[in-house]
């Protein structure tokens, strides 16, 4: 099969997307073109593959699939990509869109097209606190969301679980400039029996009640330079526990993404999105 691919970033956030209207069949081999093509090293190289394909409640659905071949709920910086791609492609002309995704229906408005980089806004809906719905097996604190203490690698975090549609495990702490998110985030996420679906975890210095800090390992990809779920889950629980307003700038490895926890309960993100370059690819390049 014969197809064109388009890389893109957002705060080096980095995806390729694929129009799945034209060529609906690719999607039965998404999982296995995901662990391909986003190989650094023998593949085009990327966090995951993300799919526009048609939905019957929005303008276009999400498929988004991890550098491990593991489908997400959701991922923020990859829908602002996906609605740049949507609107290059002719998928649609609007500038107010709806895009299905695994976490439910998310609009998106483009409010600029200058230049390489789009500014994005994405209501990413209401934050999810119950431990069950999160999913973490953890007990609701007196903040109104789960917060557990685990030792990784022989250190111990204080965590605050949240999802915004895919589940997050948030940890406040100095120094993360120079900690080693791997080492500790990769035990975090595959503990099986706190996280049932594995979890995102973030590692955020306050710097003041309108900036944060954010370095982030993500499920199924590992550490990149940016999240946008992560992002605003670390931005709600930073309210939650006291630490920030509800209007903060979230200063990632790739660049600052801007969080509006508003009085509706609804999370805004505000970011970019960049077009890097397209090609075409035989799916048989990849898979043998």
């Amino acid at each position: 099969m014969r197809f064109h691919f388009t890389k893109m970033h957002a705060l080096g956030n980095d995806y390729i997307l694929i129009d799945a209207f034209r060529q609906p069949e690719i999607l039965k081999i998404a999982q296995r073109l995901a662990v391909r093509m986003s190989d650094r090293h023998f593949g085009i190289g990327g966090d995951g593959l993300i799919f526009a394909a048609p939905s019957a409640k929005a303008d276009l659905a999400m498929r988004m699939f991890n550098a491990d071949g593991s489908e997400s709920e959701m991922c923020g910086n990859g829908i602002r990509q996906l609605a740049r791609f949507a609107v290059e492609k002719g998928i649609t002309e609007k500038r107010d869109l709806a895009v299905d995704t695994l976490a439910g229906v998310k609009p998106i408005r483009i409010s600029g097209e200058t230049g390489d980089a789009w500014r994005i806004e994405v209501d990413m809906g209401e934050p999810i606190l119950e431990s069950a719905k999160v999913p973490v097996n953890a007990e609701l604190s007196e903040i109104g969301a789960a917060r557990l203490t685990l030792r990784s690698e022989g250190r111990e975090f204080a965590f605050t679980c949240v999802s915004m549609g895919n589940p997050h495990a948030v940890t406040f702490l100095s120094g993360v400039k120079d900690l080693d998110v791997a080492r500790y985030g990769r035990p975090v996420e595959n503990m099986i029996s706190i996280f049932p679906r594995r979890t995102n975890v973030e590692f955020v210095e306050v710097l003041s009640r309108n900036e944060l800090r954010m370095r982030v390992w993500e499920r199924g990809s590992g550490e990149t330079l940016a999240c946008g779920t992560g992002t605003c889950a670390s931005a709600v629980a930073a309210v939650l526990n006291g630490f920030a307003d509800r209007r903060v700038t979230v200063h990632l490895l790739g660049g600052d993404l801007f969080i509006d926890w508003r009085e509706d309960n609804r999370v805004r993100m505000t970011g970019d999105a960049v077009t890097v370059f397209e090609g075409e690819a035989e799916s048989s390049d990849f898979l043998g």
